[in-house]
């Protein structure tokens, strides 16, 4: 009888049931590939094609759960068996719920373990049609508010206080994390209200040289620099009667920042190289993801231009702390590019959206998008574990020999404790005894 053409690999920290479990594989024409260590596994996994994953539990530095959750999530149609000699209801059902199908208790029989591979590889199969079955997806009623989606109470602040805004000229400050959807909060202040039908004007300061950015928001007049050849109107004179968004309004520097305050506290703006003082009717919202009272204790940004700003500020949750509406954008953004890209709607598989759920979204909203948006092209009418980035998976922190800074030793830590509090910041801050802001500039 020539060889199956399964390859299994085999990982415990035994060599001598290692070398058993290898043995009796042979005799049941498997190929096998031995490893000592998850590390050790992980370069075989990576480098061969496997067919079957059979490891030990309990090991030293990186256990078998560990390797069974990392195999789940970057090879997902892998089957996987356990192996241990120390049995417990608790590590049982922690298999289980990782990913593996069957769990084998040391001594076992030759037979007992034959029956357990076949019982792997079959399962595996039937995992493969039950796949196919239909999406995980069942958020059809969608709350949202102008352009911003969400169910979560964080959000909900936000529209709360829209709402409060949304009818007046009060001057506004965002603040959020980079790719919370800070403009999508100033767009829903504009077109929510009574004066929806003016302009809304959007400017990036940061992408604005800042040579240039006082004549963008400003205007020039003609002759005020080598190459103004006409009077020009600025962002100020376009937005008239209507709203100005002013992004990473951290970047303006001190000079424009004084002129900005002119127009905030006089309602007039004057062109470069003019004298002429132009009046206007304008609702200004500003949006930064720094810090801008630490900016004014340093004398970057100045203090008179801040509270004047300040007016209402509100504050966009990060992704991280509105978990509850990832199904929510994660569907808006199937819709969106399974017409764009597949001219049909995609699905999503559970084991996919709970990856997702699980995943701290350092970029926000933007990285989920764009996460969204590879996943639909590379998937076929259904989004799998197999289509999505491998950055967002399982990863295994082995032990480091190499000593490092303090600093990021307590980077780490803290961003340990977040995962084990479920990126809840308040209660992680108060496991760490620090505050929240701290914390922050900590994980920065």
């Amino acid at each position: 009888m020539g060889l199956n053409k399964e390859n299994v690999l085999i990982v415990d920290d035994d060599v001598n049931i290692l070398e058993l479990i290898h043995r009796h594989l042979q005799s049941f024409n498997y190929h096998t590939y031995k490893a000592v260590s998850v590390k050790e596994a992980l370069v075989i996994l990576k480098d061969s094609k496997i067919d079957l994953l059979i490891t030990d539990l309990k090991m030293p530095d990186v256990d078998g759960l560990q390797l069974v959750k990392y195999v789940s999530e970057h090879y997902p149609k892998m089957p996987k068996l356990v192996v241990t000699g120390y049995p417990s209801v608790d590590d049982a059902m922690s298999v289980i719920k990782s990913g593996a199908l069957d769990y084998l208790v040391k001594p076992f029989t030759k037979e007992e373990l034959k029956q357990a591979v076949l019982k792997s590889f079959t399962g595996s199969s039937l995992g493969k049609v039950a796949a196919s079955g239909p999406s995980v997806s069942k958020n059809n009623n969608v709350d949202a508010y102008g352009e911003l989606i969400g169910r979560s109470e964080a959000i909900k602040k936000v529209t709360d206080i829209i709402d409060r805004v949304k009818d007046n000229k009060a001057t506004v400050l965002i603040n959020g994390e980079s790719g919370t959807g800070k403009e999508l909060v100033a767009r829903s202040v504009h077109y929510m209200g009574k004066f929806s039908r003016a302009p809304f004007v959007a400017v990036n300061c940061g992408a604005i040289p800042e040579s240039l950015l006082e004549a963008e928001l400003f205007g020039y007049a003609k002759g005020a620099f080598t190459g103004a050849n006409e009077n020009r109107n600025g962002f100020f004179q376009a937005a008239d009667k209507g709203t100005l968004f002013l992004d990473e309004i951290g970047n303006a520097s001190l000079s424009v920042q004084s002129k900005l305050l002119r127009a905030l506290q006089e309602k007039e703006v004057i062109k470069v190289g003019s004298q002429k003082i132009e009046k206007i009717d304008i609702r200004v919202i500003a949006a930064t993801n720094s810090n801008l009272y630490s900016q004014v204790q340093k004398k970057l940004f100045r203090e008179d231009l801040y509270y004047r700003l300040t007016v209402v500020e509100i504050n966009v949750p990060s992704l991280r702390e509105r978990k509850e509406d990832i199904p929510l954008l994660v569907d808006k953004f199937l819709l969106k590019y399974g017409v764009e890209y597949k001219d049909r709607l995609v699905t999503i598989a559970p084991e996919a959206l709970e990856l997702l759920m699980r995943y701290p979204w350092p970029g926000n909203i933007r990285e989920l998008e764009n996460v969204i948006q590879r996943a639909v092209i590379m998937c076929d009418k259904r989004i799998e574990i197999d289509n999505l980035p491998d950055n967002l998976k399982f990863k295994i922190d082995f032990p480091e020999d190499n000593l490092l800074p303090l600093r990021e030793v307590e980077k780490r830590y803290i961003l340990k404790v977040l995962e084990a509090t479920d990126n809840n910041k308040s209660k992680a801050a108060e496991i760490l005894q620090i505050d929240r802001k701290t914390l922050r500039q900590k994980i920065q």
